[in-house]
């Protein structure tokens, strides 16, 4: 393979792809966070995507540095920067803008740069190829070419990989597209599939995660309705699903770097163009409001079971935005220990899986011995299901709480549940 290829961006996208084009082509890991570097240079992935075995097994082909000139000899450039939304849920492009640029600064004709940040479609095009060309001097579609293969990786997830999930690709030309394609056709084993446009391409990925968005805000949705009526949820869902076509879902927190992200690079294009994107709206609406209604519902409970509000101790377990998975980006269990806390509640925080120097830059009491908590909760929430959570007896989170046990359930692993969600 006469490709080099600079991976730009090392996060829970970057990495994986740079070890899997690892096995075969020299790569170079670029990142502009030195400690994150650092560990990579040690054999450590503190994601915990890649093992230190994966990473030793590819080290004579993939080295990293935070020296973008280090690059410069790379003739293929994938970038894998996040894309977030500021306060006010509109995007923030200004890590795939600077990644650019640093990209410009070593950008040769006939190089090849190829996005996988999720975008609204027009962004490679409008916005990053005006950086590149203004800093490299080169032209577009003439000395160099891009394309954009959407990310599709899962955090935590050990069976659906990068190597393992089909990949849409596309190109800047019909003959671009189809090197990207081989490009990515050459280490992904399921496959790819080939986009008619760059465009085509950043739709089909935004639309994946703002389809799955909808679907389970109709599911808190039904959540919120069936609690009124008195009927367990999970129960019609399980009922619901012995239909063929059936998409079984369960009600929970929406956050994370995607699905609670993604949907709004949609939104804000389509209001750019004069159109109110009003289902896509409201189900960001429905699931950025569930952490306050089970704050709300855990209070309640609290106030029937006779409990005094005001210096309450409740027990978060989980504190990531997906279970199994060190990731906290965007966890929407910080906004139920917010809405606690307006109630006066003392919040302390307990997650099997997350570093807790992580852990201690949010406004909560840490907890990292639950065997030590003993007796000292007023209520235990269940916000994340993590596998070692599933380990517990119910006579473990039973243990927790100081008198009768109040237990709330928002993942369906507490066996007998106070409130489940």
């Amino acid at each position: 393979m006469n490709d080099k290829i600079c991976v730009v961006g090392l996060g829970y996208v970057g990495l994986p792809l740079a070890v899997a084009f690892a096995e075969q082509y020299s790569v170079i890991g670029f990142d502009i966070n030195e400690s994150r570097i650092s560990a990579l240079r040690q054999g450590r992935d503190d994601t915990h995507e890649v093992t230190a075995e994966a990473l030793q097994q590819v080290s004579e082909q993939l080295s990293f540095t935070s020296e973008i000139e280090k690059c410069q000899q790379c003739t293929v450039f994938i970038i894998t920067v996040p894309t977030p939304i500021d306060s006010a849920n509109r995007p923030d492009l200004n890590p795939l803008i600077m990644a650019s640029r640093a990209v410009g600064q070593v950008l040769k004709p006939n190089d090849l740069v190829i996005y996988e940040s999720t975008v609204y479609p027009g962004v490679t095009e409008e916005v990053c190829v005006p950086e590149l060309e203004k800093v490299s001097g080169l032209v577009f579609n003439q000395d160099f070419h891009c394309g954009y293969s959407p990310e599709r990786i899962n955090p935590g997830d050990k069976t659906n990989t990068f190597k393992t999930i089909l990949k849409v690709t596309s190109g800047s030309t019909p003959e671009v597209a189809e090197r990207v394609d081989s490009l990515y056709r050459s280490v992904v084993t399921a496959g790819t599939y080939l986009a008619s446009s760059i465009r085509v391409a950043e739709a089909a990925k935004v639309v994946e995660n703002t389809q799955r968005d909808v679907n389970i805000a109709l599911i808190n949705e039904l959540a919120l309705i069936f609690h009124e009526m008195g009927i367990d949820t999970r129960e019609v869902i399980e009922a619901a699903a012995t239909k063929w076509n059936f998409i079984k879902l369960f009600p929970g927190l929406v956050g994370g770097h995607c699905i609670g992200v993604d949907p709004y690079y949609l939104t804000f294009k389509a209001e750019e163009l004069g159109y109110k994107p009003n289902l896509i709206l409201s189900s960001r609406q429905i699931n950025n409001g569930m952490a306050k209604y089970i704050a709300e519902q855990s209070v309640k409970l609290m106030i029937k079971a006779g409990k005094v509000i005001k210096g309450a101790k409740v027990l978060i377990l989980g504190f990531s935005f997906k279970e199994n998975c060190p990731d906290i980006r965007n966890t929407k269990v910080i906004d139920m220990v917010n809405e606690l806390h307006d109630y006066g509640v003392q919040v302390s925080v307990h997650d099997a899986g997350v570093d807790p120097q992580e852990l201690s830059r949010y406004p909560v009491a840490v907890v990292t011995d639950l065997a030590a908590e003993k007796g000292q909760h007023d209520a235990v929430i269940l916000a994340v299901g993590h596998k070692a959570y599933y380990q517990m007896s119910q006579q473990d989170f039973e243990a927790l709480c100081v008198d009768a046990p109040l237990l709330i359930d928002v993942k369906g692993v507490i066996p007998k549940p106070s409130w489940r969600l």
